[in-house]
């Protein structure tokens, strides 16, 4: 629910161990077909079908809208400026 939340996206699951090794699997095989211009889509067609876990709760996004952008420009300081950061 937090990801959902933060995010202000839904969030889908499959039924499998290790759903995010297998996320990642398929990430490695669209990138090795990438060049025949095989769609990320067509990559995955075998992967076993997402199922909705969450959605956002409606107005988190009020919440976590500002503290993204702060996040963001805290990790741009940090990566430009790294000695400053301690």
């Amino acid at each position: 629910q937090v990801l959902s939340d933060v995010f202000n996206a839904p969030v889908f699951t499959i039924d499998t161990a290790n759903s995010a090794c297998l996320g990642s699997a398929y990430r490695a095989i669209h990138g090795l077909v990438a060049e025949r211009n095989v769609s990320l889509a067509d990559a995955v067609k075998l992967a076993p079908e997402p199922r909705l876990a969450v959605t956002p709760t409606p107005g988190a996004e009020q919440l976590y809208h500002p503290l993204l952008k702060r996040y963001a420009e805290l990790e741009q300081k940090i990566i430009y400026n790294p000695a400053s950061s301690c």
